[in-house]
């Protein structure tokens, strides 16, 4: 089994079939070792400013690569260049490593037909496909894929950094009656102005807004307390409320039930906060929907 050190010592080799090579902790955004030509930047300080954009990109196959444990390949662009990316993780070095392999494929990569003679359509059409991996075409927030490969980064982080992280899961109240009632155009048109109203609202690296599923809503906001979290909860609720879809001149007035759990140092996996969260959510039901129940693991 490869180790971190005998990595560290085989970076060279790999140069020579590569354009890049770089060992990353994927989770604190770092480069611990690095060697490259392809790029001018300098990349020893934070991992992700090959992308230009100074955080996690949405469809990072390093947190991927880490998390589940398994070798993944993307393909990734500079604004001059198309580079085929594989993230292979590392094991028993007692922190999370990745080793990157970059490979100019901007003159030797083909695919489908027509033509490919512009530079800009190949950048649109990487960008477009790795951002359909992550994104829900209803909402445009990101999707259940999103959180099974995020969340656990961020409770990981959470630990690294000490901070409590809170997840939030919404349900909208009583959407199989409106779309019996108005139709299924009604619940898409809900479904939509929520996601608006959360895309405008989680734009941070540290806050994100995904669809979970269905009718629900999953929220992730780093270093945030209860207190914070709740505040936050009630922002949405609150513009939800001035959220108005008109369907046959008739109006349809969406509100959502809320669940909060907040953990620091809890030892719980991502399934797991969910879970608790969803439980708050379904008690915010009992209790009449329209409202917001929360815990904490720091009580």
């Amino acid at each position: 089994m490869i180790t971190l050190d005998k990595l560290q010592k085989e970076l060279d080799f790999f140069r020579k079939m590569y354009d890049i090579v770089r060992i990353v902790d994927p989770v604190r955004k770092i480069v611990l070792d690095y060697r490259e030509n392809l790029l001018d930047s300098d990349t020893a300080t934070t991992c992700y400013d090959y992308w230009e954009n100074g955080k996690i990109c949405d469809n990072c196959v390093s947190v991927r690569a880490y998390k589940d444990n398994v070798s993944f390949m993307k393909l990734e662009h500079t604004p001059c260049h198309i580079m085929m990316v594989m993230a292979i993780p590392v094991e028993n070095t007692g922190e999370p490593v990745v080793l990157e392999l970059f490979k100019n494929a901007t003159d030797s990569m083909l695919f489908g037909s027509g033509d490919y003679s512009d530079g800009v359509f190949w950048h649109d059409f990487v960008s477009n496909i790795n951002d359909m991996i992550v994104r829900d075409s209803m909402t445009s927030l990101y999707n259940r894929r999103f959180i099974d490969d995020r969340l656990p980064v961020e409770i990981v982080k959470s630990v690294v950094k000490d901070w409590p992280i809170s997840v939030i899961m919404m349900d909208i109240d009583n959407l199989k009656e409106i779309n019996d009632e108005h139709g299924h155009l009604a619940g898409d048109e809900i479904l939509k102005g929520i996601g608006k109203i959360l895309g405008e609202k989680f734009r941070s690296e540290h806050f994100w807004a995904a669809r979970y599923g269905g009718d629900e809503f999953l929220i992730c906001l780093a270093n945030a307390d209860s207190d914070q979290a709740f505040r936050t909860a009630e922002e949405i609720r609150s513009s939800l409320k001035q959220l108005n879809v008109k369907i046959r001149a008739k109006d349809v007035n969406p509100t959502l039930s809320i669940g909060i759990y907040t953990a620091k140092d809890s030892g719980l996996t991502a399934e797991e906060m969910i879970e608790l969260a969803d439980r708050q959510m379904y008690i915010a039901k009992k209790r009449g929907k329209d409202c917001i129940v929360r815990t904490s693991s720091m009580i």
